[in-house]
């Protein structure tokens, strides 16, 4: 048994023994036939990001062989009415087997998948996120010859009803424990499940954000996931999310992974970690240990896109509520090593060459140990109104743009876009006044994204019917002057925080 299949919780993987790329529509037939599944669920994320579910139950062999084959027919305009028109709206989902698992959450033994969109002539339906991120990453390996891996952070805020019995400290719940944070247990609970989904987190915690209001406790809580192929990370980002808002409502809690909710209190971000893979090998680090130049070019090509990027990461109004300063949100245009004041953090690698285990440790011997791998810079300025897989085709574009453009040109770029400070602090003003600044609403963000358009949409990566369709969502919150109306008026205030509560 191979190390990517021993002590995995999926229990496809486990059954079957094999990795997930490996699954075939035999394996899908026997593990229905000899696991007693009586359901299978097609699962595909529309427009705005949510997770749609098709059912099928299971009649005889022949059926659920027909159903693995041949998928089925959907209304195109209603799931992406953006881009597709009610006169020519039918599409196809066919299951992608790799993406197999048992629902944790069914009383019905449930075996479902996520689909592939395709077109009435059988072809790859070309406004479908998931093929535009395939596209991204296609373009990305021709033009550079590496592969791009992703992991994303989820926050997001869990609401219950309030105690009297320790209570939490204001904006200081990072990495809390019971019975300060009431609602660990719910999260554990979350990441078993997630993980029978086939999500690989590398950990979750409590984050800085809680508050009391009305007579219920808000928690933040954070779940991040390990890299791996960039479309791989976006299907366990959807997936998490449809997790815990199932187990929320079953609990009877009340979860929002809204970027803002509530003035003065932090944020909700879905900060993206990259990483340049080639032969096996994390081309994000040097020879020497360090920040390689490729990282580099890949870092000037996200400070160039980064504000048209808002347009794929940042898509409702509260958005731009969260990117103020002082809320660990980024508002400038900058990258920095462990910076969290910065749009692109390069956080700590374990690039130090030191055994801390043997340190920490004195019973075990010292070992010199290959951490490169360990090395990301992260995206700091996405939430979860994203939709992740046009978001992270977004970031892959971005990135492969930085590594086109004329290497010292890059590195210069990379090299003005530095910081080593709080940029936010008044002593650095002068710099502060040097950098461009992220978009302030969607209008401003649909601006940016129209300038820069035509770096998306070469190597055919976004089409011009899904770019102009962004826009237009965008441009019709018409919400230009909102939130410094909304900042002075506390019932337009509640009123926009509940329309967006359950974005993405």
């Amino acid at each position: 048994m191979n190390n990517k299949v021993l002590l995995s919780p999926n229990d496809v993987v486990s059954f079957l023994e094999k990795s997930p790329e490996n699954f075939t529509r035999e394996d899908m037939l026997k593990f229905i036939c000899e696991n007693g599944i009586k359901m299978i669920n097609f699962m595909y994320p529309a427009e705005g990001g949510r997770v749609k579910t098709l059912n099928f139950a299971i009649n005889n062999y022949e059926y659920a062989e027909t159903v693995l084959t041949e998928g089925e027919r959907v209304d195109g305009s209603s799931l992406f009415p953006s881009f597709v028109q009610a006169g020519n709206s039918d599409l196809y989902v066919i299951p992608r087997y790799r993406t197999a698992f048992v629902d944790p959450l069914s009383d019905i033994p449930t075996l479902c998948f996520l689909c592939s969109f395709f077109d009435k002539d059988g072809g790859p339906f070309d406004c479908a996120p998931f093929q535009t991120l395939m596209r991204a990453e296609e373009a990305f390996h021709k033009g550079t010859g590496m592969t791009f891996e992703a992991m994303g952070e989820l926050e997001y805020y869990v609401i219950t009803d309030e105690s009297p019995l320790f209570p939490a400290t204001d904006q200081r719940g990072y990495h809390e424990s019971a019975p300060f944070a009431k609602l660990n247990d719910f999260r554990a609970d979350c990441m078993m499940a997630i993980a029978k989904t086939g999500g690989q987190m590398k950990y979750g915690h409590s984050e800085v954000g809680n508050f009391t209001s009305g007579g219920k406790v808000y928690e933040q809580n954070e779940i991040e996931f390990l890299p791996n192929p960039v479309d791989t990370a976006a299907d366990q980002i959807l997936l998490a999310k449809w997790i815990i808002r199932r187990l929320a409502y079953k609990y009877g809690l009340d979860v929002t992974f809204a970027p803002k909710i509530i003035v003065g209190e932090a944020g909700s971000g879905m900060h993206i970690h990259m990483r340049l893979m080639k032969d096996g090998r994390n081309c994000t680090v040097g020879p020497d240990g360090k920040l390689s130049d490729e990282a580099r070019r890949a870092i000037a090509g996200l400070m160039q896109m980064a504000p048209a990027i808002t347009a794929f990461g940042n898509k409702n109004p509260t958005s731009y509520f969260r990117l103020v300063p002082h809320q660990e949100a980024p508002t400038n245009v900058c990258w920095g090593d462990c910076n969290r004041s910065a749009l692109v953090r390069v956080p700590l690698g374990w690039s130090s060459g030191k055994d801390m285990c043997s340190a920490a440790n004195p019973l075990e011997a010292h070992a010199s140990i290959d951490t490169t791998g360990k090395q990301t810079f992260e995206m700091r300025s996405p939430d979860c109104s994203a939709d992740i897989y046009q978001l992270m085709a977004g970031l892959c574009v971005a990135v492969r743009y930085g590594l086109s453009m004329p290497v010292g040109e890059a590195l210069k770029i990379a090299e003005d876009k530095y910081v080593s400070m709080d940029i936010h602090k008044p002593e650095n003003a002068a710099k502060l006044a040097s950098l461009a600044s992220l978009p302030a609403n969607c209008a401003e963000s649909a601006d940016c994204l129209e300038k820069q358009r035509g770096i998306f949409e070469a190597e055919g990566v976004f089409t011009k019917r899904m770019i102009d369709g962004i826009i237009s969502s965008l441009r019709s919150f018409n919400d230009q002057d909102l939130l410094t109306r909304a900042s002075n008026d506390p019932e337009l205030m509640a009123k926009i925080v509940k329309k967006y509560f359950y974005c993405g």
